[in-house]
């Protein structure tokens, strides 16, 4: 987004106040990372990645501070539910949502969901290798896994690749690559974002920077709540993990919660954060302006690896971005924002590169806030979260303004339809990303949603994903 705001009376691109990210993995100080392939995809392409923090002076790994976002879903996988489980044990004031970490392990090409009892005892048995190669707690490890639901973790397989690729652990970039590279299932292009603040160091005098940095898979069953999809987020601030599950929760909301390829949410869903400190600079407390900064790095890339997941959507040509202003609130917007890209109507005339307003209309006047406990992560108190979630946003079609790829095609307080060059309209519409506009004239809220066109091909790709 840009960083001014738009002449009075024109549907531009929102103002933002996030930091500038970089589209490459860019390693934190105090971590390491490495990713290879241990056999798991009949494909032979890379499907074990591991993240660790880096061997200490005294020769041991320091565990970092850990938050997290899970999947809701009532199928949620084991190693969605043993990293609950590990969080909880190290600070169980968190109740899974944080705690403490070292190392982190990936498994891609089979979800491990909807396995039973005997998934759960494969994946205590990956956890179990990982911590044994890294010399730590089997608590202090998490666990990620994607690919096919329903059939069972080769764990022979997985012990052979931890033994191979944890020697290959490298605190520089191309470590970090590599682990993004291992992540992906179907997903075209690794996903990875970088940005960097500056914070005080604990004599409140040097400036340190502070570096975040996150990779990311997802590219089908993607719709929100928590969309389908695995990030590692790695900062090498020093914030205790309260605090950063404080910060992470709601740019969750504001990202991931808005992003949706395909209307189907999924098993596995995760996003961590882990904090190292060994930038050195002063510890972050909730509620101050430091904390608000690193918050906002996280949001900001949060928010580039979404876009780049609903960019490489299955079957995607086109990016598909929704900004809303002039709503109520926020949790209007960011529902009407939604309602829109997740449209299979306007899904489709984007693909075709009609300008057909009346289903972005028609959409938005759909549009339901989301559930209690996302408005309540995105700002909202307790009992407001409680009394609207799931609830009609507020739209007025006498107020409501609509442009496509920049060109003016409705407004309700001038009768509604506007006359436009349908041909130029398209031409503005044939781009790699399609911005859709809308202005709702009934206060000062505004958020955003990410989308992506629907195509034939992934009616293809998805009619034969285990076959």
């Amino acid at each position: 987004m840009t960083t001014e705001a738009p002449p009075p009376g024109v549907l531009s691109e929102l103002p933002s106040d996030l930091p500038v990210v970089e589209r490459r993995a860019a390693i934190p100080a105090g971590f390491v990372a490495a990713g290879g392939i241990a056999g798991i995809k009949a494909s032979g392409r890379p499907d074990l990645a591991i993240v660790a923090t880096a061997v200490g002076a005294d020769g041991r790994r320091p565990a970092a501070a850990a938050a997290a976002v899970y999947t809701p879903n009532a199928f949620a996988a084991a190693p969605v539910r043993l990293s609950q489980a590990h969080l909880a044990a190290t600070a169980p004031e968190g109740s899974g949502r944080f705690g403490w970490a070292t190392g982190i392990i990936s498994t891609s090409g089979c979800a491990n969901a909807a396995t039973g009892a005997a998934g759960d005892a494969d994946q205590s048995a990956v956890a179990a290798f990982l911590a044994g190669s890294l010399g730590i707690a089997t608590e202090q490890t998490l666990l990620l896994s994607t690919g096919i639901i329903g059939t069972r973790l080769p764990v022979a397989i997985v012990e052979a690749g931890v033994a191979a690729i944890t020697p290959t652990l490298a605190s520089d970039d191309a470590g970090l690559a590599a682990a993004a590279e291992a992540l992906r299932t179907t997903d075209s292009v690794v996903k990875v974002a970088t940005t960097s603040i500056t914070l005080p160091d604990p004599d409140g005098l040097a400036v340190r920077a502070i570096r975040v940095t996150g990779i990311a898979k997802g590219v089908g069953m993607i719709h929100p709540r928590m969309a389908t999809m695995l990030s590692i987020v790695l900062t090498d601030a020093t914030v205790d993990p309260a605090t950063l599950h404080g910060l992470l929760r709601p740019a969750a909301a504001r990202t991931w919660d808005q992003l949706s390829v395909d209307g189907d949410t999924s098993t596995n869903d995760t996003v961590f954060v882990l904090a190292s400190g060994a930038a050195g600079a002063a510890p972050i407390v909730a509620g101050t302006r430091e904390a608000a900064d690193l918050g906002r790095a996280i949001e900001a890339v949060a928010r580039e690896l979404a876009r780049q997941q609903a960019a490489d959507g299955e079957g995607a040509s086109t990016l598909i971005t929704c900004q809303v202003s002039g709503a109520a609130d926020d949790a209007d917007a960011r529902a009407v924002a939604r309602a829109v890209i997740s449209s299979s109507l306007v899904k489709a005339a984007v693909h075709g590169r009609d300008p057909n307003w009346g289903r972005i209309a028609g959409a938005a006047g759909n549009a339901t806030l989301a559930d209690a406990a996302v408005l309540e992560a995105a700002g909202l108190s307790s009992a407001a979260a409680r009394s609207r979630g799931g609830t009609a946003a507020t739209l007025d079609p006498d107020r409501l303004r609509i442009a496509i790829a920049g060109v003016a095609v409705f407004d309700g307080a001038a009768g509604g339809p506007l006359a436009f060059d349908r041909s130029a309209a398209r031409a503005a519409m044939d781009a790699p990303e399609l911005l859709i506009r809308l202005d709702l004239g009934l206060g000062d809220g505004s958020g955003e949603a990410f989308g992506c066109d629907l195509t034939e091909e992934y009616v293809i790709e998805n009619s034969e994903y285990t076959t």
